[in-house]
């Protein structure tokens, strides 16, 4: 196999759907062990030095979800369908872990979407 150089990588990259890319994250997390999420020190430290970027109009939101409500069982089935992907174990755990995010860097009309179904479903969302 030829060694494909950064772009070409990036290239085909665009072509998977997000499903297949989060499945290719998981399987290269899993045979190099390591992880893909950003360390939060790192992530909160470039936050604090771009307050010029704050005064823009923001154009992606995280949808979070504080808590699941009566209703768990009808938020886990809203939070499979909201976020693509999902299987029911990964969706009970993202519920009875909340607060947490459950979109993040979204569009304001998928975040809006996403919060007027999980709170028809009976959960307290908030969208940062």
């Amino acid at each position: 196999m030829a060694k494909l150089s950064t772009e070409e990588l990036l290239d085909q990259f665009k072509e998977l759907t997000l499903l297949e890319l989060s499945e290719f994250v998981k399987a290269f997390e899993e045979t190099f062990e390591v992880t893909a999420a950003a360390p939060v020190a790192v992530a909160a430290a470039g936050a604090a030095g771009a307050p010029a970027e704050a005064a823009e109009e923001q154009d992606e939101f995280d949808v979070v979800l504080e808590s699941a409500g009566d209703k768990k069982i009808q938020v886990i089935k809203v939070v499979r369908e909201v976020v693509s992907g999902l299987g029911l174990k990964e969706a009970k755990d993202l519920v009875e872990s909340a607060p947490k995010a459950i979109l993040e860097k979204v569009a304001k009309d998928a975040a809006e979407a996403a919060k007027e179904k999980l709170e028809a479903a009976g959960a307290k969302i908030s969208i940062k």
